[in-house]
């Protein structure tokens, strides 16, 4: 029997159907995130009436909100779709409007829904930042958005049986500044190495734990990366192209040592940043990939500080990339392989987790002083906090690192490391420790 996978967005949710706040869940993400599985199971549980309006279907079957601009009109639709199982009002009856990116003009709607508050209201979509992103006319003081990714590594050592005692106790040793002893370190690590295998998306966390081998996880990755490809090809006729183009390049982009957009490899005629615009747009906010802009003079806060041409865009999960680059061939990442350079892998699983905790990406290229793989903002010193990413065996080589520390860069007083060892000793204001403790930034 498969697992039920826990994910804390589930304690948002519920707080948001136990008091209303007077606006309407929208929960936006890529797809295969699993949003649709987590509202059923929370609000199916939550509301003795629950009724689910799959839009999909709707738009490639009956078309009952194909014309819907009304509250009126919605409320017919909805009775014609689901009559039978709603009930007497908000109190015990929620509907869920899955899929409403089909029918973009029913989220102006939400507002006026909630305003007539017949109903309790809950929405998810896939690639529906697109649309909020392009669409001026979208009431967002009427909605609260929360985005769902893939699951983040705590997400999954939950999955795996891992107890919250384990995970308090690292906890500890971080905030601690300790060293997690070698045995704990070690399980750990093979941990980490299975998630940069098997990646977040829950289809593929649950087959795993579920016993499914790598043969069949690489055929689940295959087919999502063939829906983020097909998504891509949905968006309008000027950009799809160039689209599914920029997505399939995404790895070859991180192969490289620099691991930032190569334009020239988009169209060697058209080698601008500007050029793309829209087509990053999409690709970001459809989750399908996670932005990383480039900052050559840190100020915080970051985002007063980023360079226009210079951009990162990593896979949203590292399953997918570790498909790619590797196939249904395990070796070089359990084993660590020293001749395979793992950083591409280390860098997304680093991108995941600090975008799971609600971190804005930013990384340090300079001509002059190098690069550092990640800036984020340290709200708590209103300074800069640089990360860099080591996979081998040389992680205290970081000149660049050391140099923003050594001359207050940013505001920065303190730096990074994650890296492989289990050391937590700190030497001239940077910290090694290990990747998995990303789940503590």
């Amino acid at each position: 029997m498969s697992i039920t996978l826990k994910r804390k967005i589930e304690t948002i949710l519920n707080e948001y159907y136990a008091h209303d706040p007077g606006k309407i869940m929208v929960v936006d993400g890529a797809r295969q995130t699993g949003k649709s599985f987590i509202i059923r199971k929370t609000a199916g549980s939550f509301f003795e009436h629950y009724v689910e309006i799959n839009l999909f279907e709707d738009k490639h079957g009956p078309r009952l909100f194909r014309d819907v601009d009304t509250v009126d009109k919605f409320n017919m639709a909805v009775s014609l779709a689901a009559g039978a199982y709603l009930g007497d009002g908000k109190a015990d009856t929620i509907i869920f409007l899955d899929e409403i990116q089909e029918y973009p003009d029913l989220l102006p709607l939400l507002k006026f829904l909630n305003q007539r508050g017949r109903y309790r209201y809950i929405a998810s979509g896939s690639a529906l930042g697109v649309e909020l992103s392009k669409t001026s006319s979208i009431p967002m003081g009427s909605l609260t958005i929360e985005h769902l990714h893939p699951l983040d590594f705590e997400e999954f050592l939950w999955a795996l049986g891992v107890g919250d005692e384990v995970i308090s106790y690292l906890k500890t040793c971080h905030t601690g500044k300790r060293e997690v002893p070698l045995p704990v370190h070690e399980t750990m690590m093979r941990h980490l190495r299975t998630y940069l295998l098997i990646g977040g998306l829950p289809e593929a966390v649950r087959s795993h734990v579920d016993g499914m081998d790598i043969n069949g996880i690489r055929k689940l990755h295959s087919e999502i990366i063939s829906f983020y490809a097909a998504d891509c090809a949905k968006y309008d006729s000027e950009h799809r192209l160039q689209i599914m183009r920029i997505y399939r390049l995404l790895p070859s982009f991180m192969e490289q040592r620099k691991k930032r957009v190569v334009y020239k490899e988009i169209d060697p005629g058209s080698a601008r940043s500007d050029r793309y615009v829209d087509e990053f747009d999409y690709l970001s906010s459809s989750g399908v990939a996670l932005p990383v802009m480039a900052v050559s003079n840190p100020v915080f806060p970051l985002d007063e500080s980023v360079t226009k041409n210079l951009l990162k865009l990593y896979m949203n999960d590292v399953g997918l990339l570790s498909s790619v680059l590797f196939a249904s061939n395990t070796r070089a990442v359990l084993d660590d392989v020293r001749s395979i350079n793992l950083g591409a892998l280390y860098e997304t699983f680093t991108a995941m987790e600090l975008c799971a905790h609600g971190h804005r990406l930013f990384y340090y290229d300079n001509r002059v002083k190098g690069e550092v793989d990640f800036l984020i903002n340290d709200y708590d010193r209103l300074a800069v906090l640089p990360i860099e990413v080591k996979s081998g065996r040389d992680y205290q080589i970081h000149s660049s690192l050391t140099n923003m520390i050594k001359t207050n860069e940013g505001g920065a007083t303190e730096g990074l490391v994650l890296c492989n060892s289990n050391s937590a000793k700190p030497r001239n204001g940077i910290r090694y420790i290990p990747s998995y403790m990303t789940m503590f930034i």
